[in-house]
């Protein structure tokens, strides 16, 4: 059984996101989706928002379940028996980061592989913080996020 991590801090979760996740669920018996709690990052959502955000959209695919964690994602792959590591790539950038990670997650554990997806070409411009940089100046997002979030995203910038 090929059991898989989609780890990342989903502050808040796009449409980018979620066809990582429909895309990769495909490829694998099982898919964990991992929330980073990052106490470094000044995050929007508090982790429990950003899991509960998750559940609610991927509630209809079977083998996705969301959990969060702290610390390295290399541990957190181990306490999960998942061999695989799913990362999305949006540009060359991107790449030689995630590269740099996975290598080392290798050496650290040579049981747990990374797999690039390249992100699908209408999603390629999109992040989380693009999300909140339009969002922080009232700007329309309903082309990034799901519509069941904006109104959630726009109070949090009101608080």
């Amino acid at each position: 059984m090929k059991k898989a991590i989609y780890p990342g801090s989903f502050d808040p979760v796009t449409f980018g996101h979620l066809d990582m996740i429909v895309r990769s669920a495909k490829i694998v018996d099982e898919l964990i989706v991992s929330v980073l709690r990052n106490s470094a990052k000044n995050a929007l959502f508090s982790i429990e928002e950003r899991v509960s955000m998750l559940e609610e959209m991927t509630k209809d695919i079977p083998n996705v379940t969301v959990r969060s964690f702290d610390g390295l994602l290399i541990d957190h792959a181990r306490d999960m028996d998942a061999n695989l590591i799913i990362r999305g790539l949006r540009a060359v950038t991107d790449f030689e980061y995630e590269l740099q990670i996975a290598q080392t997650n290798r050496i650290v554990n040579p049981q747990v592989d990374t797999m690039f997806l390249t992100t699908s070409l209408e999603y390629a411009y999109l992040s989380s913080t693009i999300v909140k940089e339009v969002a922080s100046y009232g700007g329309d997002i309903s082309h990034f996020v799901p519509e069941h979030l904006i109104a959630r995203i726009y109070a949090k910038y009101r608080e």
